[in-house]
């Protein structure tokens, strides 16, 4: 009898071990896969620890980069806001010039500016989130996701890869009786005009390659869609939140038209919003460096996405004829025939000027922002060379 009670006691402990040990391995995958509380996918901030970058290396590599800030940005009236980091340790950053003229507002490490296309990059990851999760599907038809979709081609990759034949609806919206440009458009009423206006393709789905903003506030539009949340708020839950973007958001233009920073022409006359300047997903992010910087780290995390899906991002879809200008889903990239990529997304509306850089074999990540068109901020890809083995001219600007 006392041999019954024994085994019983021990197999009732076994139980109870199993199903704390079970629960905290739930737990555990769900802190791994980033998912809140509403069952959302959300990003991790990178847990990877980096040894501390050695003073030489630390003093020689913020030379190298302030002699090319230097060269290109010796003049104050120069907006920027910029930074150089690897491994997430900042070797450099520079802050210059007035983000407001008019409430004299000089620019900051905190400051936030428009990142233009650079939001692409968020938008497409806010995307491949929901498809790691399994609440959308890459190849899945958009016409399963969006109700009255007209284009039954179309899949969640060809909006990424910008291979979706969708015309630009900065273009389309100008066609004679498609829309009054005295109104502000919204992803809403792009939707509506494909069916209430038959907007027809540019190209037959997924035949060539062809940058369009469209593509991306089509996918603003499924994220509302799946996440049941405007874009800005799921933007915030999935990703700003979690990494601790403090200083970044999506324009709403009823809500920041007075507060943003707004962006200026090389001859700092102030530049106006106009029809467009509703419409996310494409733009509309403002952002820093600073956080940037986390969503970089986040993004070389090994538990950003499952690996299979993680590493399509950086196969290039684009190229009908050799070359080495490429996209990805969601990233520019530069492929050589000796493998070498570099990885980039630059962006312009407006004034403003934006670029975005990740050298994934080194850690180092290269951001640069202004509000007054600037396109010496595209050329901080010179900058790549000084820490690894990419074919660009820096050595050649002194």
């Amino acid at each position: 009898m006392k041999s019954t009670k024994f085994f019983y006691y021990i197999f009732l402990i076994s139980i109870i071990v199993l199903m704390i040990t079970c629960t905290k391995q739930e737990r555990n995958e769900s802190e791994e896969t980033g998912v809140n509380e509403k069952g959302l996918p959300t990003m991790i901030a990178s847990k990877v620890k980096f040894p501390k970058l050695v003073s030489s290396y630390l003093n020689s590599k913020k030379a190298s980069v302030e002699r090319y800030c230097n060269k290109y940005w010796s003049n104050e009236n120069n907006n920027l806001s910029f930074l150089v980091a690897k491994d997430g340790q900042i070797i450099y950053e520079r802050y210059q010039g007035v983000g407001n003229r008019e409430q004299d507002i000089e620019i900051a490490q905190n400051t936030p500016l428009h990142i233009a296309s650079v939001s692409k990059v968020l938008t497409a990851t806010a995307s491949l989130l929901l498809i790691n999760q399994n609440k959308i599907g890459l190849d899945q038809k958009v016409n399963t996701i969006l109700d009255n979709f007209p284009y039954p081609e179309i899949t969640v990759r060809t909006l990424l890869d910008h291979r979706s034949g969708l015309r630009n609806y900065a273009y389309f919206t100008e066609d004679k009786g498609v829309w009054d440009r005295h109104k502000t458009l919204t992803n809403q009423d792009i939707l509506n005009l494909f069916t209430e206006k038959n907007i027809q393709l540019e190209s037959t789905t997924d035949t060539r390659f062809a940058y369009c903003n469209t593509n991306y506030a089509v996918l603003a539009s499924i994220i509302e869609k799946v996440t049941g949340m405007a874009y800005p708020q799921a933007m915030k839950e999935m990703i700003f939140n979690p990494l601790g973007m403090n200083d970044t958001y999506v324009f709403e233009y009823d809500k920041h038209l007075e507060t943003a920073i707004p962006s200026y022409k090389a001859s700092n006359m102030r530049l106006a919003y106009d029809y467009l300047d509703a419409v996310y997903g494409d733009k509309n992010i403002y952002s820093t460096p600073r956080d940037l910087l986390k969503f970089d780290m986040a993004r070389k995390a090994p538990t950003f996405l499952k690996k299979k899906l993680r590493d399509q991002i950086y196969v290039g879809y684009s190229n009908e004829h050799k070359g080495t200008k490429n996209y990805g889903l969601g990233m520019r990239m530069i492929e050589w025939e000796t493998g070498q990529k570099f990885l980039f997304h630059n962006g312009w509306w407006h004034g403003n000027t934006s670029s975005y850089i990740t050298l994934m074999k080194e850690g180092v990540t290269i951001i640069a922002l202004s509000n007054k068109f600037n396109k010496n901020i595209y050329a901080v890809r010179k900058l790549a060379p000084v820490f690894g083995d990419y074919p660009f001219d820096f050595a050649d600007e002194d």
